[in-house]
């Protein structure tokens, strides 16, 4: 007699680690779906609700997530991934207190040994503004793994962040000497090193990166910069080809002010100062006609740590920038360009820094801050 062939259930685990490759390629629909099928299944499995929970988040469906985890967190009040999620939620709205005990609820039950979790907290405080609350996650996670570049590096940013330059950078080199390939660190601690004009050693630090380790303009341009004028290279020298190529990925094409502005430099150039002169005050006319035209627009911006800026979007980049412990010592490019790698560490989104209004926008959708009208 023939025996009926039977398709064996999938564990609750199986679920799990299907969801989470399916989560980690950013397929966060089908991660819900396979979530979904196994908690159909078996509906008291932990590790199921807190997928699920991060699956919505990352949705930014924040009433979801925290149903997920709340769920989670009340089938087993000592899961350290239900605490951290259910933290981040708190976080998201604004419930600061609350996610700060959630997540030091985790260093009490002795979760200070695991690397990611400890790096998954410090990051989400981080990103909210909260630098002093992250920095005993990143220094746990150091000491969990004194061997991670990465774990380091975000001590150094915190430093940095924190106003601590000095350390910040001791701490960015040795995470370089842990780890010589992590461009990220590499590219931070040349900008931080430009700054203080330690053009040399930016440049030397710069000379190490390739143009696609880069995600901002501004490390680009100190490169070329510090090529022509160090090294005197010049302006058609086929090793600047494929920064000007990486440039153009980044930036884009120019639009007319940007064509108008280019021409009127090349004018400058070519011609007499005075007729050059002439030529820019005609720029700056027509950008102020063109303003006048138009009205300045007002925008009001909120950052997850309860700051708000009104303005232009230049006013509110340059209004945060002011807000910094280090912001008169830097400028909005300058500004914009570290917030972004620094945003870029945190979340992996890639913030532009070509304006202001990109650079607003990028961040809210990393995020960082909320544009509320």
């Amino acid at each position: 007699m023939r025996r009926a062939m039977t398709t064996p259930f999938l564990s609750s685990e199986e679920y799990d680690e299907r969801a989470h490759v399916l989560y980690n390629e950013g397929r966060y629909e089908d991660a819900l779906a396979v979530l979904r099928e196994g908690l159909s299944t078996y509906p008291a499995a932990i590790g199921l609700h807190v997928g699920l929970g991060y699956a919505r988040l990352a949705r930014e469906e924040i009433a979801w997530a925290r149903l997920a985890f709340e769920h989670a967190v009340a089938l087993d009040d000592e899961h350290e991934d239900a605490l951290a999620g259910l933290g981040e939620v708190c976080l998201k709205l604004g419930r600061v207190e609350e996610a700060r005990r959630l997540f030091r609820r985790t260093l009490e039950l002795g979760y200070d040994d695991d690397l990611e979790l400890m790096l998954q907290i410090g990051r989400a405080l981080f990103r909210d503004g909260l630098a002093e609350d992250a920095r005993p996650y990143f220094d746990a996670a150091v000491r969990a793994a004194p061997d991670s570049a990465e774990a380091l590096s975000l001590v150094g940013y915190a430093q940095h962040r924190q106003g601590d330059e000095e350390a910040g950078i001791a701490t960015l080199r040795r995470a370089l000497v842990l780890d010589p390939d992590f461009t990220e660190a590499r590219i931070y601690l040349a900008n931080v090193l430009y700054d203080r004009g330690d053009r040399e050693a930016a440049l030397y630090h710069l000379s190490k990166t390739t143009p696609e380790d880069h995600w901002d303009e501004l490390g680009i341009y100190r490169f070329v910069e510090l090529k022509k004028t160090i090294h005197q290279v010049p302006d058609d020298d086929a090793l600047l080809v494929a920064w000007d190529a990486r440039l153009v990925e980044l930036t884009g094409e120019a639009d007319d002010i940007d064509d108008l502005l280019a021409e009127v430099e090349a004018t400058f150039h070519a011609s007499e100062e005075q007729v050059a002169r002439h030529q820019l005050e005609l720029f700056g006319a027509m950008l102020v006609e063109l303003r006048e035209r138009q009205g300045p627009p007002v925008h009001h911006v909120m950052t997850r740590d309860g700051r708000s800026f009104s303005g232009t979007w230049e006013e509110i980049v340059r209004q945060m920038k002011d807000g910094t412990r280090v912001g008169g010592t830097r400028t909005v490019n300058d500004f914009m360009a570290n917030e972004a790698r620094l945003g870029f560490s945190l979340t992996g989104v890639v913030i532009p820094t070509a304006d202001a209004e990109s650079f607003i926008r990028g961040s809210a959708d990393a995020g960082l801050l909320r544009i509320i009208g």
